[in-house]
């Protein structure tokens, strides 16, 4: 194949699929169980094309008797990762792809290298007592997550595309299952280090971290120490992703290591949610009932996670100097946290008192539970002496006059700014999106999903890919959200 040309369909990819040379006691090799009836729900051609696929000479269709296991991809070489993990706190050595395949690695026109994985294709060696499928209302949310977090720039997984079927499985109730072809550079977790770790295969280990290292992290070979260097790499990523999650409300809801990227990523979409209002002590899965994962909890459970990866990295590491990289992670998050929430409030130069403002804005917005999602673009409108905008900005507060103080120190702060205010608002749209992805959004998508109309959840994709622009058709979305909107109940099968 000619590299810098794009391929018509995923019979031309280039697959070289290194992971698949790793020992064949990581995994088990498993063709995907197809499902009945499958068929095209939606297709990304955004994806599409990072992997060097033309989305212009491609029929999405074509894609289903592939990814579905009608008929095999060629080069492809399907796989189920074996991992462990924490989960809830709790060491669980029995986890791995139970309901998911690692089809293979695609090496692009780029050069970048890129895994496609499936998720939904039948049980495996690791299912235990689940029956490896996925449902179509999970699939949607991770879907339009994916699509979501790439329009806010927060690093994540996405898909390739959603696939439909007639066959149904037990889960509330008996649901459409659903296959989603997800795309990200690495599937490995912390669990995967924390697997040898655990079952002593020390040797093992350093065969995960070598291999780590040549693939993401080449710069850490030159390193004295270079699995240090990949823990202090996979310490700081995480902590601008982590960052930014408390920028933008995101709240992931099962954060257990099995579910941590060691490239920084969001990964493995659950019972998420976006924040409606700022509510820090907000718990958006129903099955977290001691709130271990709330979202003002969730710096301190990623340091704790950093922490278990730490600990399998000791026979690589001198302990004291993994203890002594951890004492840094909170004051990582906290740079990248006040670095987002300067731009989001259109303050380019920094000074000392910038986090006074911005906690002041944070302990208002729980007092008055903000929309902040809707505050922030507001605010990015006001103009310099715009009163009609400064009365709009109040009105989302159920208290106005709570909010004033605030309001003054923050147009002095902006006094003391170079930039003219129309600059100013450009630069604060560019990080303040007119929408965000709302639980109610993701439910209306899928009760049309269920009853076979996919239309609504292909209009809402480019809104979710450039959510700071208008959207004339869908700028319902811009407002508060309906009532019945808080009485969406979210669980790990979400």
């Amino acid at each position: 194949m000619d590299m810098k040309a794009k391929s018509a369909g995923l019979e031309g990819l280039n697959f070289d699929n290194s992971y698949a040379r790793l020992p064949e006691r990581w995994y088990q090799r498993r063709e995907p169980m197809p499902l009945k009836g499958a068929h095209l729900a939606s297709f990304n051609p955004q994806v599409a094309a990072m992997l060097g696929l033309d989305p212009c000479e491609l029929d999405p269709r074509e894609l289903v008797p592939f990814l579905n296991g009608d008929q095999p991809i060629p080069g492809a070489d399907p796989l189920a990762m074996k991992y462990t993990g924490h989960q809830f706190g709790f060491y669980n050595p029995d986890l791995g792809d139970g309901r998911g395949l690692l089809l293979g690695e695609v090496v692009n026109p780029a050069g970048e290298r890129l895994d496609i994985h499936l998720k939904g294709a039948g049980r495996t060696a690791f299912s235990r007592f689940g029956d490896g499928r996925a449902v179509l209302r999970s699939s949607i949310r991770e879907y339009l997550a994916g699509e979501a977090m790439a329009g806010l720039g927060i690093p994540t997984t996405r898909a390739l595309c959603l696939i439909a079927s007639e066959q149904f499985t037990q889960r509330n109730g008996m649901e459409p299952c659903a296959l989603l072809a997800r795309v990200t550079p690495c599937h490995i977790r912390f669990g995967h280090f924390e697997y040898f770790y655990y079952t002593r295969q020390y040797d093992e280990l350093k065969v995960l971290a070598d291999y780590s290292i040549e693939r993401y992290y080449p710069d850490c070979a030159k390193a004295d120490n270079p699995y240090l260097a990949l823990y202090l790499e996979v310490q700081e990523r995480t902590a601008e992703l982590v960052a930014l999650w408390q920028c933008y409300g995101f709240v992931h809801g099962v954060l257990n290591t099995d579910n941590m990227s060691i490239l920084g990523e969001t990964f493995d979409y659950g019972p998420y949610t976006f924040l409606d209002q700022y509510i820090p002590d907000f718990v958006s899965n129903k099955n977290d009932h001691e709130s271990r994962y709330a979202f003002e909890k969730q710096p301190e459970i990623v340091l704790w996670n950093l922490s278990a990866f730490a600990q399998a990295l000791v026979p690589l590491v001198p302990q004291q100097e993994l203890e002594q990289a951890l004492t840094t992670f909170m004051g990582r998050y906290r740079y990248y946290e006040q670095k987002r929430m300067r731009a989001r409030l259109g303050l380019q130069q920094e000074e000392s008192g910038d986090a006074e403002l911005i906690a002041g804005l944070k302990k208002l917005a729980a007092e008055q539970r903000l929309d902040m999602t809707r505050f922030f673009y507001r605010l990015s409108e006001l103009g310099d002496g715009d009163d009609a905008g400064l009365t709009d900005l109040m009105a989302l507060s159920p208290e106005p006059s709570a909010l004033a103080d605030w309001v003054e120190a923050y147009r002095q702060r902006l006094a003391r700014e170079v930039a003219s205010a129309p600059i100013r608002q450009a630069q604060m749209k560019a990080v303040n999106p007119r929408y965000i992805l709302r639980n109610y959004m993701a439910e209306e998508v899928i009760r049309a999903a269920h009853a076979g109309d996919y239309r609504p959840l292909n209009d809402l994709l480019p809104l979710l890919r450039d959510p700071g622009s208008i959207h004339p058709n869908l700028d319902h979305y811009a407002q508060q959200p309906p009532d019945w909107a808080g009485a969406i109940c979210l669980t790990c099968s979400s």
